[in-house]
């Protein structure tokens, strides 16, 4: 996630170089064609300004996408936190006494979840998790393709536990099973934006057009702005290609990258509330930005 309002010009040549340097070719190469072999032909500036007025809207609509993806991600992700910490807290204080061993573990054994589903989303091998279940745990949740959902099916078999040895009343035996239900609501619905593939044809078509647009505009000013046709084609295209790659950046918010949801300060920031609630003194250390306190993962 992004902690700065604005970007620094090397951060910005960094992202958009590539392009920067095709366009350049492209519009160079559209103004000598232009000039030398079709200087006949004067392409017509109402074409351009239509196409970009078109391709406007298509970029406006993939932007929002983008952005109603990443946006409810974090509302997703921002609910986990909530519930995990009303989790730790029923567990600890709503059961009784003779139920406290088993009901830290079912705490730490959430945090098993966290990190799991974490490393499920961000599609990676890590087994933080398993520092959080006990042996015969570990081996159990590993033969499931799905390592999270059977964290829970663990945790709700020892609520289970703790409802039949009358540790916990029905009341809150109720509050602790809807706020499974409620990880699960998070869960499932973390996976269906990581797993729903945006359609390839709205991006593969915008940045088609927009190749398009900048050939056309540089066409159509070059012999009324001469060479200067070259940078003010680039200029275009810079505007319309760095707003697609801004609205992209968000399309996948789960993905380990400056502009996605910072799972790993989250999941950091859980785990150290929830262990100083057990009462524990080794508490990790918040996760810190990097690239020079541009954005956290």
């Amino acid at each position: 996630m992004l902690l700065r309002q604005n970007l620094s010009v090397p951060r910005i040549i960094q992202i958009t170089w590539r392009i920067d340097l095709m366009m350049i070719v492209l519009c160079t190469a559209a103004y000598f064609t232009d000039r030398d072999l079709l200087p006949k032909h004067q392409i017509p500036a109402a074409l351009p300004a239509l196409l970009g007025t078109a391709l406007a809207f298509f970029i406006a609509f993939n932007s929002n996408q983008g952005y109603n993806r990443w946006w409810e991600a974090r509302i997703i992700w921002g609910a986990l936190v909530n519930d995990s910490r009303s989790w730790a807290r029923n567990l600890l204080h709503f059961s009784e006494p003779g139920s406290r061993p088993l009901a830290l573990q079912m705490v730490k054994r959430h945090l098993a979840f966290l990190y799991a589903l974490k490393a499920g989303l961000r599609k990676d091998d890590s087994t933080a998790y398993t520092a959080f279940l006990l042996v015969g745990e570990e081996e159990e949740v590993v033969r499931h393709t799905n390592v999270p959902n059977a964290i829970l099916d663990i945790q709700a078999r020892d609520l289970q536990r703790l409802s039949k040895g009358q540790q916990v009343d029905g009341f809150r035996f109720l509050a602790l099973n809807n706020l499974l239900k409620d990880f699960c609501d998070s869960m499932g619905k973390s996976e269906r934006i990581n797993n729903t593939v945006f359609p390839t044809t709205y991006i593969y078509f915008t940045k088609l057009f927009i190749w398009i647009l900048i050939v056309l505009i540089t066409m159509a000013i070059g012999e009324s702005a001469g060479p200067l046709a070259i940078f003010l084609g680039w200029m275009v295209g810079f505007v319309f290609h760095t707003t697609h790659i801004n609205g992209m950046s968000l399309m996948n918010p789960f993905e380990e990258k400056p502009a996605g949801i910072p799972l790993n300060s989250i999941t950091r920031t859980i785990e150290i509330n929830l262990l100083q609630m057990m009462g524990e003194t080794d508490i990790p250390a918040p996760e810190k930005p990097v690239n020079h306190d541009e954005y956290i993962l």
